[in-house]
């Protein structure tokens, strides 16, 4: 519940909205309401003054700091390009059909030696203390059919200010910003990670851990609604409290579906919209390329001097939904282009009867015939997704543009997936679909060990809360160097069925050999018991009476193959490219898959235990197996590695999501 004190804040600034200005200066564009004041600097193409009543926002420009929202990219042939030098602008002024005045100012800036052109957009209401944003990429060169993947797309809220104090990425997971101090004497540990432990006395250091990476903060979007940052009014003008927040208004441009994590906040709040973080798919830059990405939300308030980062930031999520704002959405339309107004969009309404023991239940529509976390390769592929009743099964998915979809279900508790291509959305759709899930099944379930969620969260490290720290945040979020497998697992993992525990004894990462390279407390790899991984248990003779056939799957939540985030390269002097598992039962080899590059990503490294989701079953006659004691060994090659640039681990590696043994 947004505070009292928020409140009364938002209803003064109400009663106060009288007026909105959008005006243009000599040097700048200017959009202006009763509250907020921004503007767009005609130098450079950029936000570079966001006052929230006399408070500045983004403090002085100096560089790249002190401004945004921005837009910029990893897209042209050299690389990175941050548009806006020789732009073209355009100024609007117009009242929505709800009788709001509202103003705009649209940047667009081409790339000369490609025709390339970057587009920024940005709007305020009367009476909103927040920009909307839309971002455009258009490529038209016949003579160069494929220019190069677009690697990255992203708005920044980059200040150079004293006024933030803590950072905050989600619900349950805030910070307060490490000092100047803390930085000027951290130490890198990894590429864009430090130890800050020799600042025993900084306030992130105290209450939150020793290192610090901006992936420490990253999110996974199925549940994400606002992230951001806050200043606790030690530090404002005036002793207030302010916020700094994007909103996921929507999610329908993104890629990757609610699997996909990314970068959110590290002292500049962030809008990826497109990256290859954790494996995440981009898409390609070819001749007739036009798509635009919004719309989302960045969101500013101001609080009492009590006002907490928690009620600031419910203040910023009351937002976080598709059906804000239609009508101005649908009054921006004109000035939008390829964004779909509410006469385009329906309902997408559904009962889907569930397996049982279903737990937290999605449908996601998805670029169709197309796995949901490579939904790329259309350029005007929208995704949605929304939670089912576990008890009706019944699902509802306000706003979907008309189309044919992919629907996807997955639930937790439940191994696969349930997937329908060609299912048309529109407003002519009569009754509600009916979809029936039957989950896999390849027998009877002899034993399983995690919890098939998609995520390799429940092993050692993952979830679980680093109590050393008041602010305990999940253990998979910090630095990987900090576990050091050999000393935990001196044996390797033996996991034994009815005895072991996942979270004790199932480490989140299964590594080819554990990293010397970027090893804070370990100059030198260690091998030992690394690669291979045993699964201990026993039979009976009731348990194999019958039994012919013996299926064994291996669901994955993430890999690292040598093509780390590159998954879609071809890199021949790359061994490991794509990885070699094998299993092998009481001594002999059953069967070894082939882990393909595509599905690779930096994931447990960066902090993650969601990436890129997917499977194998092995097969083998049920005679292999003994009415006693029984071996599984998961291995990974011996000392297998790749090539890094950065300061990265040179290894190959393995995230589980579940895995169970079945008998027919």
């Amino acid at each position: 519940m947004v505070s009292l004190k928020i409140a009364v804040l938002a209803a003064l600034i109400c009663q106060a909205a009288a007026f909105l200005n959008a005006t243009e200066t000599s040097s700048q564009y200017i959009l202006q309401n009763d509250d907020l004041r921004v503007a767009v600097s005609k130098s450079n193409g950029q936000v570079v003054q966001v006052l929230l009543g006399k408070e500045s926002l983004l403090g002085a420009t100096s560089g790249n700091a002190g401004k945004g929202p921005y837009l910029d990219c990893s897209c042209i042939p050299s690389g990175f390009w941050t548009p806006g030098g020789t732009a073209r602008f355009k100024l609007i002024r117009d009242v929505d059909s709800t009788g709001t005045p509202y103003g705009g100012v649209v940047m667009s800036d081409t790339y000369p030696s490609t025709n390339q052109t970057l587009e920024q957009y940005w709007f305020l209401r009367e009476g909103e203390t927040g920009l909307h944003l839309f971002s455009r990429v258009t490529y038209f060169n016949s003579r160069t059919p494929f220019l190069r993947g677009l690697g990255e797309l992203r708005t920044l809220f980059r200040p150079n200010t004293r006024l933030w104090t803590h950072l905050s990425g989600s619900e349950g997971n805030w910070a307060p910003i490490p000092s100047s101090e803390a930085n000027s004497r951290a130490i890198t540990v990894q590429d864009a990670t430090t130890y800050l432990g020799n600042t025993t006395n900084d306030p992130y250091v105290k209450q939150y851990s020793d290192y610090f990476t901006k992936y420490t903060f990253a999110e996974a979007w199925r549940d994400h609604d606002v992230h951001g940052q806050y200043s606790d009014g030690s530090t404002s003008s005036d002793g207030n409290t302010y916020g700094a927040w994007l909103v996921h208004n929507t999610r329908e441009t993104y890629y990757g579906g609610p699997l996909h994590s990314d970068l959110v906040v590290d002292g500049i709040v962030y809008n990826y919209l497109v990256s290859g973080h954790y494996g995440a798919p981009t898409p390609n830059i070819t001749h007739g390329f036009d798509r635009t990405w919004g719309p989302q939300y960045y969101h500013f308030n101001k609080g009492g001097p009590d006002t907490t980062l928690a009620e600031l930031r419910a203040d910023a999520a009351q937002y976080a939904n598709p059906e804000w704002n239609s009508e101005f959405y649908d009054s921006i339309a004109e000035h939008v282009p390829n964004y779909a107004p509410s006469s385009k969009r329906t309902t997408f309404k559904a009962t889907i009867e569930l397996p049982k023991d279903a737990k937290k239940p999605i449908a996601v529509l998805s670029e169709n015939k197309q796995d949901f976390q490579l939904n790329v390769f259309d350029q005007s592929s929208l995704q949605y997704w929304g939670d089912i009743n576990p008890n009706t099964g019944a699902v509802e998915i306000p706003r979907v543009k008309e189309g044919t979809y992919r629907l996807t279900v997955y639930a937790e508790g439940i191994f696969g997936w349930f997937i329908q291509d060609d299912v048309e959305v529109s407003k002519a759709a009569g009754d509600p679909f009916r979809f029936q899930w039957e989950p896999e099944s390849a027998g009877r379930e002899v034993w399983r060990i995690g919890t098939p969620d998609k995520s390799a969260g429940e092993y050692k490290h993952g979830y679980a809360p680093d109590t050393s720290k008041p602010l305990q945040p999940e253990q998979y979020r910090i630095y990987w160097g900090n576990y050091d497998f050999p000393t935990e697992f001196p044996d390797g993992v033996v996991f034994k069925i009815g005895e072991s525990k996942e979270a004790e004894d199932f480490n989140y990462i299964h590594w080819s050999l554990f990293p010397g390279r970027s090893n804070f407390f370990r100059a030198q790899p260690y091998y030992e018991n690394v690669n291979n991984w045993t699964i201990q248990f026993n039979l009976t003779g009731d348990q194999l009476a019958d039994a012919e056939t013996a299926t064994f799957t291996v669901e994955l939540a993430g890999v690292k193959t040598a093509n780390g985030n590159d998954k879609w390269a071809s890199l021949p002097r790359e061994k490991y490219s794509n990885v070699p598992y094998t299993v092998a039962v009481n001594g002999a080899d059953v069967e070894t898959w082939t882990i393909p590059s595509y599905r690779s990503g930096s994931c447990g490294v960066r902090s993650s235990v969601v990436c890129q989701n997917f499977g194998k079953k092995f097969e083998f006659p049920a005679g292999r197996l003994k009415d006693a004691f029984n071996e599984f060994v998961l291995s990974l090659p011996f000392n297998a590695t790749s090539t890094e640039t950065a300061l990265l681990p040179e290894t190959i590696y393995v995230q589980y999501d579940a895995l169970r043994l079945e008998l027919s």
